[in-house]
Formats: structure tokens, C-alpha cells, sequence
């Protein structure tokens, strides 16, 4: 198992985006609103929701490398 130390705001902005993402996805299905303004929120949270999880997830994922290499130089 990999652990990745997150400081609380890489967390919370982790989380934001998952969330953006998948309330964009909930509406884009639903029938809860007019279609017109739940296709503009349900396509704009979604889009928001990936473009921001690219950048995290390359810092997280970096941060997974840099502490493996780290354990291997200890040994």
C-alpha cells in the first residue's frame, strides 16, 4: 500500500473537484431542472471538475514517486 501526506487544503481541493465532478455527471442525468440551464451547470461543474483534477492528481501522483524514492535511498 502507497501512502501520500496531504496538507488539509490539498485535501479539501481534492475533494472539491471529485465533487464538482460529480455533481456536473448527477445533473447531466437527472431531470431535476429546465434542460437548458441543466445541461449549461451540469457540463460546466463537470468540465471545472476534470480540468482541476489533472494538475492535482499530477501532484499527488509526484508526491507518491518522490516518497517511494525516498525510502529506497534509506535502505
Amino acid at each position: 500500500m502507497r501512502q501520500v501526506e496531504l496538507t488539509l487544503p490539498e485535501l479539501a481541493l481534492v475533494v472539491g473537484t471529485r465533487a464538482a465532478l460529480g455533481a456536473g455527471l448527477g445533473l447531466l442525468l437527472a431531470d431535476c431542472l429546465p434542460e437548458h440551464q441543466r445541461k449549461s451547470v451540469g457540463w460546466t461543474l463537470l468540465l471545472v471538475g476534470a480540468a482541476t483534477t489533472v494538475p492535482l492528481a499530477f501532484e499527488v501522483l509526484g508526491k507518491v514517486h518522490a516518497s517511494n524514492t525516498r525510502l529506497e535511498c534509506n535502505r
